[in-house]
């Protein structure tokens, strides 16, 4: 097999004993067409020289990567969804596949899968996932990374040639087994299990094991639990703090769907806005608006304080409450540095920092411009007038609304000026993901078999990404 010299193989999660996860087989399938290879970071993982047969081989029948793991892992857990603790949970549709190192920065990340079949945790499910699910989590992965958003890279895609039967789509449907790469999948909801079961050397043991794989800045420093929840907390902050600037709506933030490293990750029914609205919703089973856009900071918030519930055992009572407190500060001020950084502008200060983006959110929320429109009209700030001047949106532009923001916007300079010539600057319309987007996508796929506008989309967000500022 012709992995790369920088192919470093690290098959940890076995080290944390069996009870933490169950060995389980991969479904089979009557077809494996590659609808999706993620080369760029194949290559960051020592993968790049795969051959399609071979590709094939390991991420389509899931035979053994060199050195890895030699069985596939589906992982336990527990969590709260929706405010309401199910015991019940654990992966039910995809397992953790190998593990291995970033040729880069050698952090270790995690391939795991989703729709590779029946678990003891699939709770009657089939174990499958849609082809639709699949180019969602494809398209949403690829935007969020392109924005700068820590979030998971979905690695590769097969059409698997079942037909699945689901109620929230037209059936039968076609298939599809996603292998996504990750920094972590060890779950708030891993602890909660723990913590359920009164597992307190689990609950340790799975604290020095994040410690020593994922977060190894958290070692030192006082307590290991206190220092570690801090850090998580920190990460966490600053991952939803990236959420809002780019107006993405994860839809369901229950504890299972988010992990120790605050990388976002296992995408449903995710929405990107349209417009500033707090109040939108992605999730159709969500009709109390719970996981409404403009919750998302408090909901991230409680689900930090579930994980602190579950640690307490570990530590004498209240010494974690200092690590949760740091929450809102860090997210204010990830939040601040974010929307700056989505403009492309230098930060100036805390004050002035606080002015503009107060400014822009106040213009955003009552003139309701498009929220990407706006980030792309005025990406470099005042340099972007004259390209601004000339947006369909620029009667906006010329109302009270904006004037308090503009006034601001002077005394910024753009982070890259050079980057204002990029082609990216000089198209006359951004590159979206909202879902009429997506829907457009899906259905060319759907009614033609036409991968063309897909692999058009996925395009223009490598042009947005070799364009754009990092959110984090």
């Amino acid at each position: 097999m012709p992995v790369s010299a920088g192919y470093r193989p690290d098959p940890a999660h076995p080290a944390l004993g069996d009870a933490f996860f169950d060995p389980v087989t991969p479904a089979r399938f009557p077809r494996h067409v590659l609808r999706y290879r993620n080369q760029r970071w194949a290559e960051r993982v020592g993968l790049g020289e795969l051959t399609p047969a071979e590709w094939e081989d390991h991420f389509a029948r899931f035979v053994q990567l060199p050195g890895n793991l030699t069985q596939p892992l589906a992982l336990r857990y527990h969590g709260h969804q929706f405010h309401v603790y199910n015991a019940a949970l654990g992966d039910g549709r995809g397992f953790l596949f190998a593990q291995l190192h970033d040729v880069e920065d050698g952090r270790l990340l995690d391939l795991a899968t989703k729709g590779s079949g029946q678990t003891p945790w699939s709770r009657g499910g089939d174990g499958r996932l849609t082809l639709k699910g699949g180019v969602r989590e494809v398209l949403a992965t690829a935007m969020l990374e392109a924005l700068g958003v820590p979030t998971s890279k979905s690695f590769s895609l097969f059409e698997t040639g079942e037909e699945l039967e689901r109620g929230d789509e037209p059936s039968p449907t076609r298939s599809s087994v996603l292998v996504r790469l990750g920094h972590s999948h060890v779950r708030f909801g891993t602890f909660q299990r723990l913590r359920y079961h009164d597992d307190v050397a689990g609950l340790r043991r799975l604290v020095e094991f994040s410690i020593e794989h994922y977060l190894p800045k958290a070692a030192g420093g006082g307590d290991p639990v206190v220092t570690f929840l801090r850090a998580v907390t920190a990460r966490s902050a600053r991952l939803c703090a990236a959420w809002m600037a780019a107006g993405f709506v994860h839809g369901v933030l229950n504890t299972d769907n988010m992990n120790v490293t605050g990388e976002s990750f296992d995408y449903g029914p995710y929405r990107f806005l349209a417009v500033l609205d707090p109040d939108f919703v992605a999730a159709y089973f969500d009709p109390t608006g719970l996981y409404a856009f403009g919750r998302q900071p408090s909901i991230v918030h409680w689900n930090l304080a579930r994980l602190a519930d579950a640690l307490a055992p570990l530590v004498p009572g209240g010494a974690l409450a200092p690590a949760l407190a740091g929450y809102e500060g860090t997210f204010t001020e990830a939040f601040h540095g974010a929307l700056l950084a989505r403009l492309g502008l230098r930060r100036v200060g805390p004050d002035e920092d606080e002015g503009l983006v107060l400014a822009m959110l106040a213009f955003l929320r009552d003139g309701r411009a498009g929220f990407d429109r706006f980030f792309f009209d005025w990406y470099g700030g005042a340099a972007s007038e004259t390209r601004a001047r000339e947006s369909p949106a620029a009667p906006l532009y010329a109302g009270p609304a904006f004037g308090a923001f503009r006034r601001r916007l002077e005394q910024y300079a753009a982070r890259h000026p050079g980057r204002l010539a990029l082609p990216y600057w000089q198209r006359a319309a951004p590159c979206t993901l909202l879902i009429d987007d997506v829907e457009a996508l899906w259905a060319a796929i759907a009614e033609r078999d036409d991968w063309g506008p897909f692999e058009g989309k996925l395009a223009a967000i490598e042009e947005l990404r070799s364009a754009s500022d990092p959110l984090v």
